[in-house]
């Protein structure tokens, strides 16, 4: 019996928690608030109407070096994929 009132609890907490998650997602979706994204000497440089070239390969720049972390977590992700696969067929 008590294991029951138990197991009712904690699924009362789980949709609790699950409907928390939901709402703070929506809101910081909703009311989320744009920034600038980058320094005072970038926004200096590339701040007149004629840099638009320049201004264009610092955001080349920025994608570039966004791109590799994003690439070593995926082949590390991977490789532990693959391990674990390897070690079920095993």
């Amino acid at each position: 019996m008590l294991i029951k009132k138990n197991r009712a609890k904690n699924i009362e907490l789980r949709l609790n928690n699950w409907r928390i998650r939901i709402f703070c997602f929506l809101f910081s979706f909703f009311f989320s608030v744009s920034a600038d994204a980058q320094c005072a000497m970038c926004r200096a440089a590339l701040g007149g109407e004629g840099n638009k070239v320049q201004a264009q390969a610092v955001n080349d720049g920025i994608v570039y070096l966004m791109v590799i972390p994003y690439l070593l977590v995926g082949a590390i992700g991977y490789y532990i994929y693959r391990m674990r696969m390897n070690k079920k067929q095993d």
